[in-house]
C-alpha cells in the first residue's frame, strides 16, 4: 500500500501554540475490542484512544488487545488531519495515542507541554537510540529513509552517486519527487537535503540553491508516492525521491519488463524518518499506563511482527529499531551514509521552507 500523505500548508508555528502540519489518506475509525471497557480482576481497563497514520496501525492494536484486553479505538487519517483535531482538542483531547512518521511534529507536542514522558522497557539498536529523545517525550517504534532514489534499470543506465550528481545533462527532465504540501514525508527529505548541504546556519540558503538548480535542470514535481511512482511507471521520469518503503514496495509489486525495472539506491546521505509515538500528557493515569503497556507491546517481538503483518508491500517496509527484529525480506540492506536532523530546529522552519518551495519550485 502507498500511502497518501497531504500537508496542511500554512498553519500556525509552534511559538503561536500551533504545527506546521504533514499528512493525509482517508479516514477510518474502529475499536480493537469487544466494548469501550472491561472489567477483569485485576481492576478496570478503560479503552485507549490512537489517533495514527501507519499502514500497521489496525494489525497492532489487534494484537494488543488479543494479549491483554485492553480495547484500543483507532481513527485512522493521515497525518495533518489528526494533528489539527489534537490542536482542536486541546481544551478536552479526546486522544490518547499518536502514531504517525517523522518527529518533527511530536517536538511541536513537546514544546507545547501536551506529552506525557515515557520510558519503554526495549532494548534499542544503533539506530534507534539515535531517534529516542533525551526528555523521553515520545517514542520511535522504527524507521524508514528519505529519500530513496527509484529509477528505471530498463530505461537508463546511468545511476547517480550523490545529490549533486542530479543536477548534470544526463539527469535533465527525468528526476521526479513529491510536493511537501501533499507529501509528508517529502519535508524531512527536503529539511534533511539543506542540514546535509549547509547545517542549521546556512543550510536553508544552500538548500535552496539547491532545488532551485534541480528545477531548472527539469524537476518535475507530483502530489505524493503514488503519483511519482506512477510518473516512472508511465516514462514521464526516470528517477524518483521517494519514501524508501514506498520504493521498496514497488520493487516488490512490479514484475520486471523490458520496458520496466524499477531499481532503488541510497544517496549519501540519506535521513531518518521514523515512524513515533507519543502520549498524551491530559489522559488519565489508567490510559497512560495503558498506552505504556502498549508502546512496550509494539516494540516487543510480538510487536513488532503485527507491524511487519500490516502492510507487506508498504509502511512494514521499515528499518526496525530494536534488537532483535530483522528488515522484511526484499529491504535492501541499511546504507552505510545516514543522517539524523533535530526535530526540533527543522520542525520549527517547516512552514517557512514549504511554502518557499510552493513559490519557487513547484
Amino acid at each position: 500500500m502507498v500511502r497518501s500523505r497531504r500537508t496542511a500548508l500554512a498553519v500556525a508555528l509552534v511559538a503561536a501554540g500551533a504545527i506546521a502540519l504533514t499528512g493525509c489518506s482517508a479516514q477510518a475509525t474502529a475499536t480493537s475490542g469487544s466494548s469501550a471497557s472491561s472489567s477483569t480482576a485485576s481492576g478496570k481497563k478503560e479503552a485507549i484512544t490512537l489517533y495514527a497514520a501507519e499502514g500497521y496501525d489496525s494489525s497492532v492494536p489487534k494484537a494488543f488487545t488479543a494479549k491483554t484486553g485492553i480495547p484500543v479505538k483507532v481513527d485512522d487519517d493521515s497525518t495533518g488531519p489528526l494533528l489539527t483535531k489534537i490542536q482542536a482538542e486541546k481544551n478536552n483531547p479526546q486522544w490518547t495515542m499518536l502514531w504517525v512518521d517523522g518527529d518533527q511534529a511530536f517536538a511541536s507536542l513537546d514544546q507545547q507541554g501536551m506529552l506525557a514522558k515515557v520510558t519503554p522497557s526495549a532494548s534499542f539498536n544503533a539506530q534507534g537510540q539515535k531517534l529516542q529523545p533525551s526528555d523521553h517525550a515520545y517514542v520511535a517504534t522504527g524507521t524508514t529513509l528519505m529519500a530513496a532514489l527509484i529509477y528505471n534499470a530498463a530505461k537508463t543506465s546511468s545511476v547517480p552517486k550523490t545529490y549533486q550528481d542530479l543536477l548534470g545533462s544526463a539527469y535533465q527532465g527525468k528526476v521526479g519527487m513529491n510536493d511537501p504540501a501533499q507529501s509528508g514525508p517529502t519535508y524531512p527529505f527536503i529539511a534533511g537535503l539543506m542540514n546535509q548541504l549547509g547545517g542549521q546556519s546556512n543550510g536553508i540558503s544552500k538548500g535552496e540553491a539547491y532545488f532551485t538548480s534541480l528545477k531548472a535542470n527539469g524537476l518535475k514535481v507530483f502530489p505524493t508516492n503514488g503519483d511519482t511512482l506512477h510518473a516512472l511507471e508511465t516514462g514521464q521520469i526516470d528517477y524518483g525521491l521517494i519514501q524508501s518503503s514506498a520504493a521498496v514496495g514497488e520493487t516488490l509489486k512490479v514484475k520486471p519488463t523490458a520496458t520496466y525495472d524499477p531499481k532503488i539506491v541510497y544517496l549519501p546521505e540519506a535521513t531518518l524518518l521514523p515512524s513515533v509515538i507519543g502520549v498524551d500528557k491530559a489522559a488519565d493515569p489508567t490510559q497512560q499506563a495503558e498506552a505504556k503497556q502498549f508502546i512496550d507491546f509494539a516494540l516487543s517481538a510480538e510487536g513488532q511482527k503485527a507491524m511487519q503483518a500490516g502492510d507487506p508491500t508498504g509502511d512494514s517496509l521499515f528499518y526496525p529499531v530494536v534488537t532483535g527484529t530483522q528488515p522484511l525480506s526484499g529491504v535492501p540492506a541499511f546504507p552505510s551514509q545516514y543522517q539524523r536532523i533535530s526535530p526540533t530546529f527543522w520542525g520549527s522552519k517547516e512552514s517557512e521552507i514549504v511554502s518557499w518551495f510552493e513559490q519557487n519550485i513547484k
